[in-house]
């Protein structure tokens, strides 16, 4: 697989985790979007584009965040914790929409996109510099 491109959009407020949000486009064919540049406790990584996991209110049927205490729709108090868990036993409220079925491609994808994200701080230092637009 090649990635073919990989454009960067800086985020403006330093002092987030939130580093950049990005897209790839892959064989020149497939472009994934809403890919997130963030600062971990052990250096930067990269997220793939997920869901906020909802489920339904038992009673009125109406859709929920799992975080929410109370129905978006009928305003009766849900359930404590509702969330699904991980391996590690932490709740689960998001779900990845696009992502790498193994570590190599994972690997290949982070490697071009924190590539990509340096070279964006790089041109960023420059007083000339105009932001890439993701959607063009």
């Amino acid at each position: 697989m090649e990635i073919s491109e990989v454009r960067v959009k800086l985020v403006e407020n330093k002092d987030e985790r939130l580093k950049a949000f990005c897209s790839i486009t892959m064989e020149g064919e497939f472009v994934v979007r809403d890919i997130k540049i963030i600062e971990g406790s052990s250096g930067l990584f990269v997220a793939m584009p997920s869901r906020k996991m909802s489920d339904h209110c038992p009673d009125c049927g109406a859709k929920n965040s799992l975080r929410a205490r109370f129905c978006s729709g009928c305003g009766k108090k849900l359930q404590e914790d509702r969330t699904k868990k991980d391996s590690a036993g932490r709740s689960k409220l998001h779900a990845d929409i696009a992502h790498p079925i193994n570590s190599e491609c994972r690997d290949k994808i982070q490697d071009a996109i924190l590539k990509a994200y340096h070279e964006e701080v790089e041109r960023a230092k420059h007083p000339d510099y105009e932001p890439i637009d993701l959607d063009s």
